[in-house]
């Protein structure tokens, strides 16, 4: 922002400085910086404008300014003309950067659209911090989704973070959603996932895709919730001001062949009126502090948990930035409430 208003700064700070001085003072030089400055964030007709103005200053004699030779004057064109055409080239480019950013950001919302407040019996409340700066979509990946079979929700971690893990979040997110409306269990959902990371992998000779995610599946009245994990950490419950785990084996992640690992084990959990699932990525779970302490997720949960559940996972990002340094993995959070 300052360097918008820095042109504009010299041409009243020398015009200023000139007049009021009794002594002639040497700050012609300044007066070449004008343009360039113009052109970093102006466009060339702006440009222009700073560019005459830079000439006017040096030229009228009531700033002392005008007798500078020709050589100085010309320069001061010279650097004029250069800066409109710098000016000129930039905007044609940062046009172009518009309309690519715009472009990449529908293409990554098409991925992973805005969480709706309500699915079914389940309200929802969700965040994403992707790790790379600048994007919108990393590693992590979740979705709620109604269907034939009941509200089903996934989290999900997939090899790697930042855009080279987007194409694989596409896939899974894909597989997902076209499993809710067909599969009649949880476990064939897993399996669905799991079948399409190793399609994907078996494409590349060294892809090796996985991805560890959670799965879940609420009854039809919304008092029960069925869980699958595969290597992923399981939900939480928040019921009353108390966080309490969710006893669930992790099984085999995602793309390294389920059907190999033997049965998927499943646990069901009642829900009662007010409680409130809890899902976090590995970028909550493993934040750490200067000392390198993993952030105390369920010790601090449940003095957070007082509050609308839609900013519930806002306060605990908020929480973890005062704890941890550095957030260098994608960070994804998931808050459903069901209507039990």
């Amino acid at each position: 922002m300052w360097v918008r208003v820095l042109p504009g700064v010299l041409v009243v700070g020398v015009g200023v400085a000139t007049l009021v001085s009794p002594n002639r003072l040497d700050i012609g030089f300044v007066l070449g910086a004008i343009p360039p400055l113009a052109g970093l964030s102006y466009g060339p007709v702006t440009t222009v404008l700073f560019g005459g103005l830079s000439v006017a200053l040096l030229t009228v004699p009531a700033f002392h300014l005008n007798d500078p030779g020709s050589t100085d004057l010309l320069t001061i064109c010279f650097v004029a003309l250069l800066s409109v055409f710098i000016s000129f080239v930039r905007s044609r480019r940062d046009a172009q950067l518009d309309l690519e950013r715009t472009v990449a950001e529908a293409a990554q919302r098409a991925v992973a659209p805005p969480l709706p407040e309500r699915v079914g019996r389940v309200r929802c409340a969700g965040l994403y911090r992707a790790a790379q700066r600048g994007t919108l979509v990393g590693g992590d990946f979740f979705d709620v989704r109604d269907g034939p079979f009941g509200v089903r929700a996934v989290m999900g971690d997939v090899q790697g973070h930042g855009l080279s893990a987007v194409a694989t979040v596409a896939s899974l997110l894909g597989a997902f959603r076209e499993a809710v409306l067909d599969r009649p269990d949880l476990e064939s959902v897993a399996a669905r996932l799991d079948r399409r990371l190793m399609v994907d992998s078996a494409r590349s000779p060294h892809a090796e895709l996985f991805a560890t995610a959670v799965l879940l599946e609420f009854s039809a009245d919304a008092r029960a919730v069925r869980i699958v994990a595969c290597g992923h950490p399981a939900p939480v419950v928040l019921r009353e001001g108390r966080v309490t785990e969710i006893g669930i084996v992790p099984w085999t992640p995602l793309g390294l062949g389920l059907a190999d690992s033997g049965p998927l084990g499943a646990v069901t959990v009642p829900l009662l009126a007010g409680d409130r699932l809890f899902l976090a990525s590995d970028g909550v779970w493993e934040a750490r502090d200067a000392s390198g302490a993993f952030y105390p997720f369920t010790g601090r949960l449940a003095a957070l948990a007082d509050g609308d559940a839609a900013d519930l996972a806002e306060r605990v990002w908020a929480d973890v930035l005062r704890y941890s340094e550095e957030i260098r993995d994608d960070v994804t959070m998931l808050v459903l409430t069901p209507d039990a």
